[in-house]
Protein backbone atom coordinates (compact mmCIF):
# COMPACT_ATOMS: atom_id res chain seq x y z
CA UNK A 1 0.00 0.00 0.00
CA UNK A 2 1.52 3.24 -0.75
CA UNK A 3 1.74 6.09 1.85
CA UNK A 4 -0.39 9.31 1.06
CA UNK A 5 2.21 11.90 -0.22
CA UNK A 6 3.60 14.71 2.26
CA UNK A 7 1.79 17.99 1.87
CA UNK A 8 5.42 19.66 2.30
CA UNK A 9 6.70 19.98 -1.13
CA UNK A 10 3.45 21.29 -2.72
CA UNK A 11 3.36 23.77 0.14
CA UNK A 12 6.99 25.05 -0.36
CA UNK A 13 5.88 25.43 -4.32
CA UNK A 14 3.33 27.57 -3.56
CA UNK A 15 4.99 29.49 -1.17
CA UNK A 16 8.00 30.04 -3.40
CA UNK A 17 5.56 31.10 -6.39
CA UNK A 18 4.25 33.68 -3.63
CA UNK A 19 7.49 35.16 -2.89
CA UNK A 20 8.48 35.79 -6.37
CA UNK A 21 5.09 37.74 -7.36
CA UNK A 22 5.74 39.70 -4.13
CA UNK A 23 8.15 41.79 -5.82
CA UNK A 24 5.81 42.48 -8.48
CA UNK A 25 2.72 43.64 -6.54
CA UNK A 26 4.93 45.64 -4.30
CA UNK A 27 6.27 47.77 -6.86
CA UNK A 28 2.81 48.10 -8.56
CA UNK A 29 1.38 50.23 -5.79
CA UNK A 30 -1.41 52.59 -6.44
CA UNK A 31 -0.39 56.72 -7.85
CA UNK A 32 -3.71 57.53 -6.84
CA UNK A 33 -3.74 58.76 -3.49
CA UNK A 34 -6.61 57.99 -0.93
CA UNK A 35 -7.27 61.55 -0.09
CA UNK A 36 -9.27 62.50 2.76
CA UNK A 37 -12.18 65.17 2.63
CA UNK A 38 -11.30 66.88 5.31
CA UNK A 39 -14.81 67.58 6.45
CA UNK A 40 -13.09 67.77 10.06
CA UNK A 41 -10.96 70.80 9.23
CA UNK A 42 -13.50 73.33 6.62
CA UNK A 43 -15.66 74.40 9.47
CA UNK A 44 -12.24 75.97 11.09
CA UNK A 45 -11.20 77.21 7.90
CA UNK A 46 -10.71 80.59 6.95
CA UNK A 47 -10.09 79.38 2.92
CA UNK A 48 -10.51 75.57 1.50
CA UNK A 49 -10.23 74.69 -2.22
CA UNK A 50 -11.30 70.47 -3.54
CA UNK A 51 -10.45 70.20 -6.83
CA UNK A 52 -11.14 66.81 -8.55
CA UNK A 53 -10.49 66.82 -12.12
CA UNK A 54 -11.21 62.63 -13.93
CA UNK A 55 -13.28 61.06 -16.24
CA UNK A 56 -15.65 63.91 -17.81
CA UNK A 57 -13.48 66.99 -16.28
CA UNK A 58 -10.81 65.73 -18.04
CA UNK A 59 -12.52 64.98 -21.78
CA UNK A 60 -13.47 68.69 -21.17
CA UNK A 61 -9.95 70.33 -20.52
CA UNK A 62 -8.63 67.88 -23.62
CA UNK A 63 -11.88 69.35 -25.93
CA UNK A 64 -10.83 72.81 -25.09
CA UNK A 65 -6.95 72.11 -25.58
CA UNK A 66 -7.86 70.45 -29.35
CA UNK A 67 -10.32 73.44 -29.82
CA UNK A 68 -7.69 76.11 -29.12
CA UNK A 69 -5.24 73.25 -31.47
CA UNK A 70 -2.98 73.49 -28.53
CA UNK A 71 -1.19 69.91 -29.12
CA UNK A 72 1.33 70.51 -26.30
CA UNK A 73 -1.50 70.53 -23.63
CA UNK A 74 -3.53 68.26 -25.35
CA UNK A 75 -0.32 65.68 -25.27
CA UNK A 76 0.19 66.47 -21.71
CA UNK A 77 -3.83 66.15 -20.83
CA UNK A 78 -4.29 62.67 -23.05
CA UNK A 79 -1.63 61.01 -20.33
CA UNK A 80 -3.31 62.24 -17.34
CA UNK A 81 -6.16 60.44 -15.56
CA UNK A 82 -6.93 62.77 -12.59
CA UNK A 83 -5.36 65.51 -10.87
CA UNK A 84 -6.38 66.46 -6.89
CA UNK A 85 -5.75 68.95 -4.55
CA UNK A 86 -6.84 69.34 -1.16
CA UNK A 87 -5.84 73.15 0.03
CA UNK A 88 -6.83 74.40 3.51
CA UNK A 89 -5.62 77.96 5.21
CA UNK A 90 -6.50 78.77 9.06
CA UNK A 91 -6.46 81.86 11.26
CA UNK A 92 -3.97 80.19 13.75
CA UNK A 93 -1.00 78.14 13.94
CA UNK A 94 -1.42 74.54 14.64
CA UNK A 95 -5.20 74.24 13.71
CA UNK A 96 -4.83 71.05 11.99
CA UNK A 97 -3.31 68.05 13.32
CA UNK A 98 -0.43 66.14 11.91
CA UNK A 99 -2.00 63.18 12.39
CA UNK A 100 -4.51 64.67 8.87
CA UNK A 101 -1.16 64.62 6.90
CA UNK A 102 0.58 61.45 8.34
CA UNK A 103 -2.51 59.34 6.67
CA UNK A 104 -1.11 61.04 3.29
CA UNK A 105 2.69 60.39 3.97
CA UNK A 106 2.26 56.69 4.84
CA UNK A 107 0.37 56.11 1.55
CA UNK A 108 3.69 57.66 0.09
CA UNK A 109 5.76 55.39 1.95
CA UNK A 110 4.91 52.33 -0.13
CA UNK A 111 6.75 50.86 -2.66
CA UNK A 112 6.96 52.39 -5.86
CA UNK A 113 6.93 56.02 -4.18
CA UNK A 114 10.01 57.83 -4.02
CA UNK A 115 10.82 61.32 -2.62
CA UNK A 116 12.67 63.36 -4.93
CA UNK A 117 12.38 66.88 -2.64
CA UNK A 118 12.21 67.38 0.58
CA UNK A 119 12.37 71.31 1.72
CA UNK A 120 12.13 71.74 5.72
CA UNK A 121 12.35 75.47 6.80
CA UNK A 122 12.60 75.78 10.65
CA UNK A 123 12.53 79.12 10.72
CA UNK A 124 9.36 79.49 8.93
CA UNK A 125 7.83 76.07 10.26
CA UNK A 126 7.41 74.97 6.62
CA UNK A 127 7.81 71.83 5.01
CA UNK A 128 7.78 70.74 0.90
CA UNK A 129 7.82 67.18 0.37
CA UNK A 130 7.27 65.91 -3.45
CA UNK A 131 7.34 62.36 -4.60
CA UNK A 132 7.00 60.50 -7.64
CA UNK A 133 5.64 56.86 -8.28
CA UNK A 134 7.12 55.24 -11.03
CA UNK A 135 7.15 52.36 -13.03
CA UNK A 136 11.04 51.65 -14.26
CA UNK A 137 11.63 55.07 -15.97
CA UNK A 138 8.11 55.85 -16.45
CA UNK A 139 6.36 57.93 -13.89
CA UNK A 140 3.06 56.98 -13.05
CA UNK A 141 1.96 59.79 -10.46
CA UNK A 142 3.17 62.93 -8.76
CA UNK A 143 2.54 63.94 -5.42
CA UNK A 144 3.30 67.01 -3.64
CA UNK A 145 2.28 67.84 0.06
CA UNK A 146 3.03 71.55 1.27
CA UNK A 147 2.71 72.53 4.96
CA UNK A 148 2.55 75.33 7.03
CA UNK A 149 1.67 76.14 10.44
CA UNK A 150 -1.62 78.01 9.36
CA UNK A 151 -1.93 75.81 6.14
CA UNK A 152 -1.68 72.78 3.89
CA UNK A 153 -1.42 71.78 0.27
CA UNK A 154 -1.79 68.10 -1.22
CA UNK A 155 -1.68 67.49 -4.72
CA UNK A 156 -2.05 64.32 -6.83
CA UNK A 157 -1.24 63.96 -10.41
CA UNK A 158 -1.99 60.50 -11.77
CA UNK A 159 -1.18 59.65 -15.10
CA UNK A 160 1.97 59.31 -17.69
CA UNK A 161 3.55 62.82 -16.39
CA UNK A 162 5.99 64.04 -18.96
CA UNK A 163 7.98 66.61 -17.05
CA UNK A 164 8.88 67.91 -20.41
CA UNK A 165 6.05 68.82 -21.84
CA UNK A 166 4.92 70.01 -18.54
CA UNK A 167 8.04 72.48 -18.62
CA UNK A 168 6.83 73.72 -22.20
CA UNK A 169 3.18 74.58 -20.67
CA UNK A 170 4.14 77.14 -18.24
CA UNK A 171 2.43 79.98 -17.69
CA UNK A 172 -0.98 78.20 -19.32
CA UNK A 173 -3.73 75.92 -18.33
CA UNK A 174 -3.09 77.34 -14.86
CA UNK A 175 0.85 75.94 -14.69
CA UNK A 176 2.73 78.24 -13.17
CA UNK A 177 6.05 79.55 -14.88
CA UNK A 178 9.02 78.34 -12.48
CA UNK A 179 12.63 80.65 -13.07
CA UNK A 180 14.90 79.69 -15.01
CA UNK A 181 18.82 79.28 -13.49
CA UNK A 182 21.20 80.57 -15.68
Amino acid sequence: MKSPRSPAPLIVALAACAALLLPVAAAASDPELRLPDFSHLRQNAVEFTDVTLDGFLLRIARKMAADDQDNEALSLLNDIKSVRVRAFEFESDDAYSGADLDAIRKQLAAPGWTSVVQQHSREQHSNVDVYMNMDGEKILGLAVIESEPRSFTIVNVVGNIDFAKLAKLAGGLGIPKVGQVE
